[in-house]
């Protein structure tokens, strides 16, 4: 099933990542243009799809870690992309109802489902902001953000699945520090990469090849290496097990994965800010 009808301010004509990895998730919110381009993938990368579910789960086992074990109650989810149950404010919510979070993303078709993240506990507060992650300071200065979130205590940053479409010209490390910069100390990063840096030739080769589709589809996808994804963390203060593959962040006991040995998902991990 795709979406319905053509939103103004989509193009239907080519693939979009956000609409991709919908695909991927099993979701309903794309078009025939974008079901191509991820099969092409899919025919590529095999369990690609089960890379997203697990990077998917791992948003989930970090958020509930950050409400119930760090005590966080505010959350800044940029990128957020086409809402999926259950959305990151259910995850916060259902641990601490009082737990506050601002969703953004600079794509039409989120915006147009973005009432789904608005469902918000009666205790707790939920806002949707249309914005660039490339524009930092419109982001934290904006009203609706500073409306539902208080900067002088810590809130969690969660930027899952979005820097690997930050291509190096865009400046991403200073972007990210633009957005860290503005959050107190006590606050955190959690952050999700797709690498290539996965010690078989083979994948990596398969990496670059995934690179290609998206960009034959206008989207730059940039695969870092583990170093590289590193870099992201840098002065923070990394929570065990550091960076590792999302699946194997703190798996739940008796959790299964979708990825046998050797198939990766992507790079993640959770850091305090000092």
């Amino acid at each position: 099933m795709t979406a319905q009808g053509n939103v103004p301010g989509i193009d239907t004509t080519k693939p979009h990542s956000a609409r991709m990895y919908d695909y991927y998730l099993g979701g309903k919110t794309h078009y025939e243009v974008d079901v191509q381009a991820a099969e092409a993938v899919v025919a590529t990368v095999p369990f690609a799809g089960a890379m997203a579910r697990a990077n998917r789960d791992f948003m989930i086992r970090a958020t509930r870690w950050l409400a119930l074990e760090a005590g966080v109650r505010q959350f800044l989810d940029i990128g957020s992309g086409i809402p999926t149950e259950p959305n990151l404010h259910q995850v916060a919510q259902s641990v601490a109802p009082e737990a506050r979070v601002v969703y953004t993303d600079n794509d039409p078709i989120v915006l147009q489902y973005a009432q789904a993240l608005l469902h918000s506990t009666s205790e707790g507060r939920t806002a949707y902001l249309q914005a660039d992650a490339a524009k930092p300071q419109t982001i934290v200065e904006s009203d609706e953000l500073r409306a539902t979130l208080d900067l002088s205590r810590p809130v969690a940053l969660s930027v899952n699945a979005l820097f690997h479409f930050v291509p190096d010209d865009w400046r991403p490390y200073e972007i990210l520090s633009g957005l860290l910069d503005q959050l107190p100390s006590g606050s955190y990063l959690c952050l999700s990469h797709a690498t290539t840096d996965v010690g078989d030739p083979a994948l990596e080769a398969l990496g670059r090849e995934v690179e290609e589709i998206y960009a034959q589809g206008g989207t730059t996808l940039r695969l870092r290496n583990r170093t590289e994804i590193s870099r992201f963390f840098d002065g923070l203060e990394l929570v065990e097990p550091g960076i590792v593959m999302a699946h194997k962040w703190r798996p739940d006991p008796g959790q299964p994965t979708e990825l046998e040995e050797g198939q990766p998902s992507m790079f993640a991990g959770l850091a305090r800010k000092p």
